[in-house]
């Protein structure tokens, strides 16, 4: 089991043979990790900006657009799968950290 894992880490993490070519699967990761990572940001900035959340809201409402555009080709120019994972879920998992830390206060 463990070598499986192992063997598809190494196949996700060779770079790609031609850097032209985005992929299937770096554009689905880009779309929809920016996505998510954007909203999760967004929600996180609503909790940080001092006011009330209706107040609030108009900033990351402006904001979410470029940011999802940002992160999508950051995401997308990754050299391998594996870093477009990481690039995906690494951000996810800080985001959500620190959104359950700030909600909890």
């Amino acid at each position: 089991m463990t070598s499986y894992f192992n063997n598809l880490r190494l196949k996700l993490s060779m770079p790609e043979k031609n850097g032209k070519k985005i992929g299937l699967f770096r554009t689905i990761c880009a779309i929809f990790g920016g996505l998510i990572i954007a909203s999760l940001g967004m929600t996180l900035l609503i909790y940080i900006i001092p006011g009330t959340p209706g107040e609030t809201i108009i900033i990351p409402i402006i904001l979410n657009t470029f940011v999802w555009a940002s992160l999508a080709l950051w995401i997308s120019l990754s050299a391998s799968k594996w870093i477009a994972l990481k690039r995906c879920f690494i951000p996810i998992i800080i985001i959500s950290i620190l959104l359950i830390i700030l909600y909890n206060l």
